[in-house]
């Protein structure tokens, strides 16, 4: 009590707001509080300046600078739906590839056929979207089909058969519950009703070497069939020329491009043009390029001549861009395309090949494509034989 009435009610007031133990009421609470202690400590016989009570009893003034608040952050629907999606892509990507390990782990051979249809999914979407956008350059270029690059012109060739092959899966999928019937049928018979996307490693090769024997079946009877025309040419020098050519691919030789373009002329009208060969001659050439020989005979010369035109340009769409530029794939590809089995060689050999067969359908004009038909048995025949010796 002796400290406490030394001080003067000034200092009082100070130490009591200093320590928030003034209520924030106002003034009028601080000089209730002040009039207590007076009466209690016996304050009052000390004098007390006015001044400096006014300024004790005052309500704190704010500081001179602006309160500092904390940063508040702004967060837009847009960025939160991004960052929400990204993080559940992410778990998603997770999961997949933790399943797919359990597959490869567990189900070696399911696992095979599961990731090679997820890859032709994704090859095909993209084989789909690249189709648009030549489509859309054509359109918006004005240009025509034989007039794109290479690889523009193959992609759009091999698009149009596959989809040819996809349009008959598609509509047998429509009735309600069809699709499993047709899943089962696709795993029962891929070759047949797959796109090569959906094949795997070891299919390629198998189905590949299918087809190819099923050509091949086709290249005796176009060389016969030769054979046999050639022996009633009446220009005897063309005659001999012929015949020499046929017994040399009979007897198992590879025949040289120089011989194939001194009869070029045969193939431009009588005996071997398309509209001079039978039925049956047609036919057999529709199999050599994989086309369907049950057809009414106008529509197997039209398809014939259409797809040996088509080769036409192709041929001399590469020679443009030039046989050392195509990859690996797109050499072996290119052959198996003309008639040779490509799976069964090198792409070394591949590319010396199509040397030989750009040297001769290049020097040949569009009437004369019969021969680019029959030069895919002639070229193909003893290919392989010639290489081993």
């Amino acid at each position: 009590f002796r400290l406490l009435r030394r001080l003067d009610l000034c200092t009082l007031t100070s130490f009591l707001l200093s320590y928030d133990l003034v209520p924030s009421s106002g003034v009028a609470g601080m000089a209730r509080l002040g009039c207590r202690f007076v009466w209690r400590f016996d304050l009052a016989s000390f004098p007390v300046p006015a001044a400096s009570l006014c300024r004790t009893l005052r309500p704190p003034e704010a500081p001179p600078w602006p309160a500092l608040r904390p940063p508040v952050r702004q967060f837009s629907a847009k960025a939160n739906s991004k960052t929400v999606i990204s993080a559940v892509v992410s778990k998603a990507k997770y999961i997949n590839e933790k399943y797919e390990r359990f597959l490869e782990r567990t189900f070696p051979r399911f696992y095979v056929l599961y990731s090679t249809f997820l890859k032709g999914i994704r090859v095909f979407f993209a084989e789909v979207k690249e189709i648009s956008r030549i489509k859309t350059n054509m359109a918006h270029k004005n240009i025509q089909f034989y007039q794109l690059p290479y690889r523009e012109m193959e992609r759009l060739r091999q698009f149009r058969r596959d989809l040819i092959k996809a349009i008959p899966i598609g509509i047998l999928s429509l009735p309600p519950f069809a699709n499993y019937l047709v899943l089962l049928l696709m795993y029962l018979f891929p070759r047949q009703l797959l796109i090569r996307h959906f094949w795997t490693p070891k299919q390629q090769v198998e189905f590949l070497d299918a087809y190819h024997n099923t050509r091949k079946e086709a290249y005796a009877t176009v060389v016969d069939d030769l054979m046999h025309l050639s022996r009633f040419l009446p220009d005897s020098h063309l005659r001999e020329r012929m015949l020499h050519l046929c017994r040399k691919v009979q007897e198992g030789s590879h025949p040289d491009v120089i011989e194939l373009k001194a009869v070029r002329t045969l193939f431009e009208g009588h005996p071997f043009s398309i509209q001079m060969l039978s039925v049956q001659q047609v036919k057999v050439l529709n199999r050599v390029l994989f086309l369907t020989p049950r057809l009414p005979p106008a529509i197997l010369r039209y398809r014939l001549r259409t797809h040996l035109l088509e080769l036409y340009h192709l041929d001399r769409a590469m020679l443009k861009l030039g046989v050392r530029e195509l990859s690996d794939e797109e050499a072996q590809t290119a052959c198996y395309t003309r008639g040779l089995n490509s799976v069964r060689f090198s792409p070394l050999q591949c590319r010396l090949w199509l040397d030989q067969w750009l040297e001769l359908s290049c020097s040949l004009k569009d009437t004369e494509a019969s021969l680019l038909a029959h030069g895919m048995a002639l070229l193909s025949t003893n290919y392989l034989s010639s290489s081993k010796s």
